[in-house]
């Protein structure tokens, strides 16, 4: 157990707050032991690859870092797997590893930063594709009674970007395993966003999943700022979703805003649209502001505070709610 450690090598925005106490975990062991020295009271929070967050100020609790690896096959058949991982194992590798096997399903979540046990909890998406579709279980442990639980995907409750863990459940259970159902005979999917032009450009008429992993990684590259050189926590707002009636009364001034189906009566929208659409994309405000390629995205260029960061969020939800009367979300936990 640490005390007074800087929390800046471990969240993706570059932020340097510290912690009041800080260790890591590898086993389910490891955390019993970390919590029963936890204090009465005392806040805790459990860190990933860090890569979801903003912190605005100095932790004054107990942070644990999850770092259970593991990689196995838990069940073959002739036409998929069951692919278990431990929740601190990187989601990137994790997706290649999967490829290296020929087992397909990842293959569009290729390069989301963070760890495999915040997938299911934010039930992370791109290209088409959510991890609920291929969510098979996971074994977490209740803080409160130090047992296992398994959660099956009908527990867990997915919707856009949530699961029970970031509402109901919030606090109360540490991922530790996860577990995907994977294909052994792939479907391609290749219709959402880029892919496909991607792969024209790459000369690819037939396209295996690696291709389709390595459009998706050529696409990120070129859009999104990679956390280890520029600070940030890939896309901080979600896609509102809103009424068709809204969509209308914007299509008045913008009849080129993009936007898809969601549930009835009501349509996505692109909220990288709506911040570049507002003027900004590529604002900078002494060492923070929005990407320069993707206004989804929200930078720390070195030494701002997460103070600055929230408060630059703040004023892009008023300015989008003044022009569009859409109320945007932030996606990163704020804490």
């Amino acid at each position: 157990m640490q005390s007074n450690i800087s929390l800046k090598p471990y969240n993706t925005f570059g932020i340097n707050v510290k912690a009041n106490r800080f260790s890591a975990f590898s086993n389910t062991n490891e955390l019993a032991e970390a919590l029963n020295l936890r204090k009465a009271n005392e806040p805790l929070l459990i860190l990933g690859g860090g890569s979801n967050l903003l912190l605005t100020k100095d932790f004054e609790g107990l942070v644990l870092k999850n770092e259970i690896l593991g990689f196995n096959l838990i069940e073959e058949t002739e036409t998929d797997v069951i692919v278990e991982a431990g929740a601190g194992e990187v989601w990137h590798q994790f997706v290649l590893k999967c490829l290296e096997q020929n087992f397909a399903g990842l293959e569009n979540l290729s390069l989301i930063p963070g760890s495999v046990g915040a997938s299911p909890m934010q039930n992370i998406g791109a290209y088409g594709v959510e991890i609920k579709d291929v969510f098979e279980y996971l074994d977490a442990y209740e803080i409160s009674t130090g047992e296992i639980k398994r959660f099956s995907k009908e527990d867990c409750a997915f919707g856009y970007r949530e699961s029970v863990f970031k509402n109901i459940y919030k606090d109360q259970y540490v991922i530790c395993k996860v577990a995907f159902r994977l294909s052994k005979n792939p479907k391609i999917n290749t219709s959402y966003g880029a892919i496909e032009s991607e792969l024209k450009k790459m000369g690819i008429s037939d396209p295996t999943i690696h291709d389709v992993s390595n459009a998706v990684i050529a696409i990120r590259q070129s859009k999104l700022p990679d956390p280890a050189v520029l600070g940030n926590a890939g896309s901080f707002f979600k896609n509102p979703v809103v009424p068709e009636s809204l969509v209308e009364t914007i299509k008045q001034s913008y009849p080129d805003v993009p936007n898809y189906p969601a549930e009835s009566g009501k349509r996505k929208l692109a909220a990288g649209w709506l911040i570049e659409k507002a003027g900004w994309k590529g604002k900078t405000i002494d060492t923070f502001g929005v990407h320069k390629l993707q206004a989804l995205v929200l930078v720390n260029y070195g030494g701002s505070t997460g103070k600055q960061v929230y408060e630059l969020s703040s004023q892009i939800i008023e300015d989008i709610q003044s022009k569009f009367g859409v109320t945007l979300e932030r996606e990163v936990n704020i804490l």
